[in-house]
């Protein structure tokens, strides 16, 4: 099972086998045991690519179970006194892996510098929750689930800026903020329906009494944000997911424009566990009680 994970994770046969360090006939035989073991195919090989069957799909996340909870079993009968290396598996939503979760990361490794992590990204707040119910991660971090039994830590607030190409006609006066209403008859870079912020947009969007009409759509926030600055349509993003050499412009949407973000776990989390989400906690009061520019 963990070769289909590893499988999945590198997109490729080839770079899962340099990565487990076995031949590639080698993983192929494993997965070809793997598949007739279930009884149907779980990989498309396609040319440069491998994709999950919808088999696949209902599978995955089982395997994705059965991986850790053998790892965790390997924990509790390890020898008393041998040191144990500390694991840290985090879900996260595409916006929030990119500008949020690395700053943490960075500073709860400090505390644990030997630490193992991994980043899974999901564009679906529904499919992070059901990751999170087969015990695929330690921790989800993004936008509240819609149902969830297990504890949930409050992260605070992001604010969403509007991104625009550096000579936008709107930036000729010098403005830093921008009433949405004033883009309604542009054409939008907007995020496809598995990506969290879609239904974020089409709120902000449809308070400023509007519909925005898509001239593109992606899957991903960094791509929206390149493509807003290259003069596709304006979009909304994350601030925290704007690099600082950033090449086009960015306003403050008026009304502004927040998410909430919380932090869930399945079970009462592990001490090295709650000391990653207490890091995220401490940044998340930073950015509610980030002020706001007077509209101009």
């Amino acid at each position: 099972m963990e070769y289909l994970l590893v499988v999945v994770e590198e997109g490729s046969f080839t770079r899962a086998a340099q990565r487990l360090s076995i031949s590639q006939p080698a993983l192929s035989h494993q997965i070809r045991a793997l598949e007739q073991s279930v009884g149907e195919p779980l990989l498309e090989r396609l040319p440069g690519s491998v994709l999950l069957t919808p088999m696949g799909r209902e599978y995955l996340p089982h395997a994705a179970a059965a991986v850790r909870s053998a790892q965790h079993a390997r924990h509790v009968v390890r020898p008393v006194g041998e040191t144990e290396r500390i694991g840290l598996r985090i879900v996260a939503s595409y916006s929030v892996a990119l500008g949020i979760v690395p700053p943490a990361v960075l500073t709860w490794r400090r505390s644990y510098p030997q630490a193992q992590v991994e980043v899974l990204e999901f564009g679906c707040t529904e499919d992070m929750a059901r990751q999170m119910a087969c015990g695929v991660a330690d921790v989800a971090v993004g936008p509240p689930p819609r149902h969830w039994d297990g504890p949930v830590h409050d992260l605070g607030s992001e604010e969403l800026v509007l991104v625009l190409p550096a000579d936008d006609p709107l930036l000729a006066r010098g403005r830093r903020t921008l009433p949405l209403r004033e883009l309604a008859d542009r054409d939008w870079v907007l995020y496809t329906d598995d990506n969290a912020l879609a239904p974020v947009v089409a709120q902000a969007c449809a308070v400023a009494g509007f519909a925005p009409r898509a001239a593109v759509r992606t899957r991903h926030t960094a791509t929206a944000v390149q493509l807003a600055a290259a003069g596709l349509g304006p979009a909304l993003a994350p601030k925290s997911i704007i690099e600082s050499d950033f090449h086009g412009a960015l306003l403050d949407p008026r009304p502004s424009i927040r998410r909430e973000l919380v932090a869930y776990t399945a079970a009462r989390a592990a001490p090295h566990v709650s000391a990653f989400i207490e890091v995220l906690a401490e940044r998340g009061a930073v950015r509610s009680r980030r002020g706001t520019t007077p509209e101009q």
